[in-house]
């Protein structure tokens, strides 16, 4: 039987930037949460709703409509968002408020990046 021959590791550092590190478990959990989040439809487009609203924020109350569901469903929704670190909710008087958390989407375009 022939043998294979042993392939030694590259010394040529310019070839092969050496690794910053891998992520470790808690920091891929906090990034797939965003991921997760970002992987509905219907909360990409409440997102792209709060953001574009007058003042940045928008109520709970004016969300229902333009996704055609259920205001639990939308809340629903909007706590994962809250969750995931990427809309800030205010409760005044009986109805929630949300607005971007600042720095949300500029952090996020970065996650990819940052692996």
């Amino acid at each position: 039987m022939t043998s294979l021959p042993l392939l030694e590791p590259a010394t040529d550092k310019d070839c092969c930037p050496p690794s910053t590190g891998s992520l470790d478990a808690y920091e891929a959990q906090l990034r797939a949460s965003v991921f997760k989040a970002l992987a509905d439809p219907n909360r990409l487009r409440l997102l792209s709703i709060v953001k574009s609203a007058d003042g940045g924020e928008a109520c709970v109350c004016d969300l229902t409509e333009p996704l055609d569901l259920g205001q639990p469903t939308v809340s629903h929704h909007l706590k994962i968002l809250v969750d995931a670190g990427l809309l800030h909710r205010e409760k005044r008087g009986t109805w929630a408020y949300y607005s971007l958390v600042p720095g949300a989407i500029e952090r996020t375009s970065g996650l990819l990046e940052t692996l």
